[in-house]
């Protein structure tokens, strides 16, 4: 294959063995041509042995690469990227295989990014790109990132992801889970609970679990962060709570969901990994598993944000 700094292209090697095939000697058309004597015998060579189509491009590839990965372990990624849809962090776990390696063979397979598919049917969807600022507190318990997630109740025996879409299966109208969520901005250790609504007691109680929950942890939290609802606003409840636990309130600027991107980021996961990680066949099957999620992204998960650390390690180091 020709490079920026060939001497010769396809043109300028007919020409050097059309020259030596004319009479001239090799070394007088290595002068004319700007090239050495074994650059010319190499494509007399190749030309005597293949003919004109000897002088085409070839590829810079080696004939022999130990190291490159077997078709097995490349299918092998592959499968458990469309079976699991994580990244590559937590495909090298899986699978064995250094990170930035299985981000080759990802680019390489052309495999779609993970924002750009539903992580459960695996079809592509539209992917959606917003600004987040990106800052970290110094210290475990400077900031707590709280929000609520809502989550459709699922019907006993499952709902369209095991159904389909049928009338039958959309109209149930069940109701709604409310998935309170806390996430500690330094370590990202996060804890969350599923609620039966989002009101001001209900939020205030929250609050002062996880506080326990961080609490016993070795963290203590001195600031929070929330959304501009009257839950958290107004409400006395929770400036009760906060007052009584020594935690300072902080509130997102109106408009600016990504103020409280680390929360956003936590919900986005905690509905991949876990709400809709499969077609859960009742309500209490998916509320249940809950705790194992929290488990699995607390001390096994890599966060790309904390260099391919876990949240609990945070706290350690």
């Amino acid at each position: 294959m020709s490079h920026a700094n060939a001497r010769l292209n396809v043109f300028g090697r007919r020409t050097l063995v059309e020259r030596v095939l004319g009479g001239h000697r090799p070394g007088e058309v290595a002068k004319q041509l700007n090239v050495s004597r074994t650059t010319v015998y190499k494509w007399v060579r190749r030309f005597r042995a293949e003919g004109w189509d000897g002088l085409a491009d070839r590829s810079s590839r080696p004939h022999h690469s130990p190291r490159q990965l077997s078709e097995e372990v490349v299918a092998r990624i592959v499968r458990a990227r469309l079976s699991e849809q994580v990244g590559a962090r937590e495909l090298s776990t899986l699978v064995g295989v250094p990170a930035s390696t299985i981000g080759a063979v990802l680019r390489r397979e052309q495999l779609p990014h993970l924002s750009h598919v539903d992580r459960l049917t695996g079809e592509l969807v539209r992917g959606r790109r917003h600004s987040e600022l990106r800052y970290e507190h110094r210290l475990p318990g400077d900031l707590l990132h709280v929000d609520v997630k809502k989550l459709g109740k699922i019907p006993p025996g499952g709902g369209w992801r095991v159904h389909g879409r049928s009338e039958q299966v959309r109209g149930r109208g069940l109701g709604w889970d409310f998935v309170h969520v806390a996430v500690d901005d330094h370590s990202r250790l996060a804890y969350a609970e599923v609620l039966p609504n989002e009101r001001a007691g209900t939020c205030a109680a929250f609050l002062h679990r996880a506080w326990l929950w961080f609490r016993a942890r070795g963290i203590t939290i001195r600031r929070v962060l929330t959304d501009n609802a009257k839950s958290y606003r107004t409400a006395r409840d929770w400036i009760a709570v906060c007052q009584a636990l020594q935690i300072k309130r902080r509130f997102i600027k109106p408009g600016c969901p990504w103020t409280n991107g680390k929360a956003e980021r936590f919900n986005r996961t905690l509905q991949n990994r876990w709400a809709y990680r499969t077609a859960w066949t009742s309500n209490d099957h998916r509320t249940a598993a809950l705790a194992d999620f929290l488990i699995f992204y607390n001390t096994v998960r890599g966060h790309d944000s904390l260099g391919g650390a876990t949240p609990i390690s945070r706290l350690a180091a």
